[in-house]
C-alpha cells in the first residue's frame, strides 16, 4: 500500500494516519473542521487535502450516523479505490451503505482501542498496537477491499478480527457503550460533590470515572446508534442494582433474618462480578496472568517519576500496568507497578537498594488474600523504606 486517504481527524483518524505515515504510505487528510487537519499534518500524520488521483484506501473516520452519507459524497468525487470506516456501531452504516453508496468497495471496520481525550492532539501512532481490529465484510464486500482492510490493520499493529457487524454491537454494547454510560451514571453523581468528601476521592474513584470524560456529542451518537443493544445491558444491570439496594436495607435493618439474607445476595453479587472481571483479557488479548501491585513512594516534583521509571527499565522486568495516585494532602505520590507475582520480591529489594520507598500487597493465599482470585490490594502493608533512608 503506498497511498490512504483519512477523513476525519480526530483522535481516531489522526492515530491511523500517524500509524499509516510511520510506515511510508503518503496519507491524505481531510476533515470539515481545516484547522484539525492542519494539526494533524503538523504532528506528521499527512498533508492536507484531497489526492492528485484515488488512492488506495479512504478511511473514513466520522460518526456512525454519517458513514453512509460520507462514503457516497467521497465515492463520487473518486477519492479512492476501497473505503472503510472505524465507527463503532456497525450494523447502522451498513444499511445506510447499501442505501446510499456503492457496498463492493467499502468494509465496516471498528479498532478497539481509544482514549477519553478528543481531537488530534490526542493521537497516538501507537494506539492500536496489539489491540483488536474489527472488519465487518458483507457479501458484496470485494476481495481486494477487505485485503487492503487488512494491510490498514497490520500497517496500525492491530490484530484483524472479522464478525458480523450484528454480533459486533451486541459485544461493544457489553464490552465498550455500556460501561461508558455506566461511568458517566456515576461520574454524574460528583456534580454536587463537598468540598469534604471531594478530599477522599482516590484511586478507585478515578478508575470507575475516567472514561466519562469522553465527548458527549460523539458518545451520544455512539449510543444512539446501538441504542437497543445497550438498553438490553443496562436493564440486566437495573435488575441487580435493584437486588443491591434491596440486599443493603436489609443490612441496614436490625432483624437477623433480613441481615442475613442481604449479605448473601451482597456476597453473591461481588463474587460474580470478581469472577466476570476475571475473563477481561490481559496483555495481547492472552489469558490474565497473577500479577501484584508494587507501590513506590515518590516526591511530587519534577523528574521523580521519570527517575523511578528509568531505575525500573534498568531491572529486566515486565510490567504490565502503571499508575499514580497523588496525595491531596502531602507533596508525594503513589506509583503503582503491575507485575508477576513471582518477580514482585525482587523487584522489590532491587527498589529498595537504589533508595525508594516500597510497599507489596499483604501475605496472601495461592490466588489472592483468600486463595480465590487474583492478588490485586489497594491497601497492604507498611512501606519498606531503605535502611540508608531509615538510620538518616
Amino acid at each position: 500500500m503506498r497511498t490512504a486517504a483519512v477523513v476525519g481527524t480526530g483522535l481516531i483518524g489522526t492515530s491511523v494516519a500517524l500509524a499509516l505515515a510511520r510506515r511510508g504510505v503518503a496519507v491524505h487528510l481531510l476533515d470539515v473542521d481545516e484547522s484539525a487537519a492542519r494539526t494533524a499534518a503538523a504532528l506528521g500524520a499527512g498533508t492536507v487535502g484531497p489526492p492528485p488521483a484515488p488512492v488506495d484506501i479512504a478511511v473514513l473516520a466520522v460518526p456512525p450516523g454519517a458513514v453512509g452519507g460520507v462514503l457516497a459524497a467521497q465515492q463520487a468525487r473518486g477519492l479512492a479505490r476501497s473505503y472503510t470506516d472505524v465507527a463503532s456501531v456497525k450494523s447502522g452504516p451498513e444499511r445506510d451503505v447499501r442505501r446510499m453508496a456503492d457496498p463492493s468497495c467499502h468494509i465496516g471496520g471498528h479498532p478497539m482501542a481509544g482514549r477519553e481525550l478528543s481531537g488530534p492532539l490526542a493521537s497516538s501512532a501507537d494506539l492500536f498496537e496489539g489491540r483488536s481490529w474489527v472488519l465487518t465484510p458483507t457479501p458484496e464486500t470485494g476481495t481486494e477491499t477487505l485485503n487492503r482492510a487488512l494491510t490498514v490493520v497490520a500497517l496500525c499493529g492491530a490484530v484483524p478480527v472479522v464478525m458480523d457487524s450484528a454480533a459486533h454491537d451486541r459485544a461493544v454494547a457489553l464490552v465498550s457503550h455500556t460501561p461508558h454510560l455506566v461511568a458517566s451514571l456515576m461520574a454524574a453523581r460528583l456534580e454536587q460533590l463537598p468540598d469534604e468528601a471531594s478530599r477522599l476521592a482516590g484511586q478507585g474513584l478515578r478508575d470507575v470515572t475516567r472514561i466519562a470524560g469522553g465527548d458527549p456529542r460523539l458518545w451520544g451518537d455512539i449510543l444512539g446508534a446501538n441504542a437497543a443493544a445497550v438498553a438490553d445491558v443496562l436493564a440486566s444491570i437495573a435488575v441487580d442494582l435493584t437486588t443491591a439496594v434491596g440486599a443493603l436495607r436489609g443490612l441496614a435493618t436490625d432483624e437477623a433474618d433480613a441481615r442475613e439474607e442481604g449479605a448473601l445476595l451482597v456476597a453473591d453479587l461481588l463474587g460474580r462480578g470478581r469472577e466476570g472481571r476475571s475473563r477481561v483479557p490481559g496483555k495481547h488479548g492472552q489469558k490474565p496472568s497473577r500479577c501484584v501491585p508494587v507501590h513506590v513512594l515518590i516526591g511530587d516534583q519534577a523528574g521523580e517519576l521519570a527517575r523511578l521509571l528509568a531505575t525500573v527499565a534498568g531491572l529486566d522486568v515486565n510490567v504490565e500496568e502503571v499508575s499514580i495516585d497523588h496525595s491531596p494532602a502531602e507533596r508525594s505520590g503513589l506509583v503503582e507497578l503491575v507485575v508477576e507475582a513471582s518477580a514482585a520480591p525482587g523487584m522489590t529489594r532491587r527498589l529498595m537498594e537504589y533508595g525508594w520507598a516500597v510497599r507489596l500487597p499483604e501475605p496472601s493465599g495461592p490466588d489472592g488474600p483468600d486463595g480465590t482470585g487474583p492478588a490485586r490490594d489497594t491497601g497492604g502493608g507498611p512501606f519498606r523504606v531503605p535502611l540508608a533512608a531509615a538510620s538518616a
